[in-house]
């Protein structure tokens, strides 16, 4: 039996979700271990995808200082007696990490308690947990280029519903600015700043602010007398239908993100999320922008004639980096990663 383990974060969720759905495909069992704190319970609490999901209390312990650094490492050590009980009772062979706190206690009970170790690393830059874990893992996956011995390049996992929302773009009519589930208030302001320019040059817009910022913005559209041009809302599950409207998206540059809107041939705007952790955001867009497939704007030097002179790039190549995009992602990422991981699991 496997075991996926990490979490706390969206990004991470989405890895370890089109893994699992990957293994049962190929009528493996497979149970899920990550935290009571991030996002892990409200994705996977009553996920029938796994046989089992355990989630322990955790927190994250990097950016931790006194007796809050102490207290995280404590509950990582603790979580990890747990996790031996959990492998033993499901007789885990092999452990995938998708990364994030959640993965701590499952990743380092694996190297521990003498488990075959799988990590996805999703970013251009490495978390701080699998820098440390990497010598110990058999395979690290990954598709952002990487040249350590046991790095196997493989495509994103993206989830498959975001291909069937694949086409080309040819020019750019309608504008997403995407903030994630929990907004990004950044992004949020700066669309404000620009949707009545945006709508006097014939721009559709629709506008995904996160539920935390939704009255706020939803009211400053009323004071500018633009809300009922505006396609407004907090979060949507079904982000695939906004998607299959869009023709360029302005966003944060989280790799599940960015790999899902490449999927659907969407050309971005991104704007690096400043404080992720070894800047890895700044990574990930830098590494559609070498290719020319996107444009990346620091936060700090976002502004107006910046933002209007990435659009008119984008709106001059769109075409070509829509079709781009299309061809650097490939399909079954996932099933390519578990593929690999049977194969290595079933070795003496």
């Amino acid at each position: 039996m496997y075991a996926i383990t990490g979490g706390g974060t969206g990004g991470h969720l989405a890895i370890a979700k089109a893994l699992a759905i990957a293994l049962k495909e190929k009528k493996q069992s497979v149970i899920y271990i990550g935290s009571r704190n991030g996002q892990d319970m409200s994705w996977f609490e009553f996920d029938k995808t796994f046989d089992a999901a355990y989630f322990l209390n955790t927190t994250g312990v990097v950016n931790k200082k006194g007796t809050g650094y102490v207290n995280a490492l404590l509950l990582q050590i603790f979580a990890i007696f747990e996790v031996r009980k959990i492998f033993k009772r499901h007789n885990i062979k092999s452990v995938i990490s998708v990364g994030g706190f959640s993965a701590g206690p499952a990743s380092i009970g694996a190297v521990i308690f003498f488990k075959k170790l799988f990590i996805h690393e999703q970013n251009a830059i490495k978390g701080k947990l699998n820098q440390k874990l990497s010598p110990f893992a058999k395979t690290i996956f990954g598709s952002f280029e990487n040249k350590e011995k046991n790095f196997m390049l493989t495509p994103y996992p993206v989830r498959q519903e975001f291909f069937l929302e694949q086409f080309q773009r040819t020019q750019v009519k309608t504008i997403l600015f995407l903030g994630g589930s929990q907004g990004a208030v950044a992004i949020n302001d700066f669309a404000l700043s620009v949707a009545t320019e945006l709508l006097l040059r014939g721009y559709k817009i629709i506008h995904q602010c996160g539920s935390k910022d939704f009255e706020r913005i939803n009211q400053e559209y009323i004071k500018m007398e633009i809300r009922k041009k505006i396609e407004l809302f907090s979060f949507d599950s079904n982000i695939l239908k906004y998607i299959a409207k869009s023709d360029i998206c302005v966003c944060r540059a989280g790799a599940s993100s960015i790999w899902e809107l490449a999927a659907s041939g969407i050309p971005c705007i991104y704007i690096p999320y400043p404080y992720a952790a070894g800047n890895h955001q700044y990574h990930n867009a830098r590494f559609f922008e070498l290719k020319e497939l996107g444009i990346s704007i620091d936060q700090s030097r976002l502004n107006e004639k910046i933002f209007f002179e990435a659009l008119d790039n984008i709106s001059e190549n769109i075409s070509t980096m829509s079709k781009g995009l299309q061809n650097i992602i490939q399909k079954n990422g996932a099933n390519k990663i578990i593929s690999e991981v049977m194969s290595q699991s079933e070795e003496a």
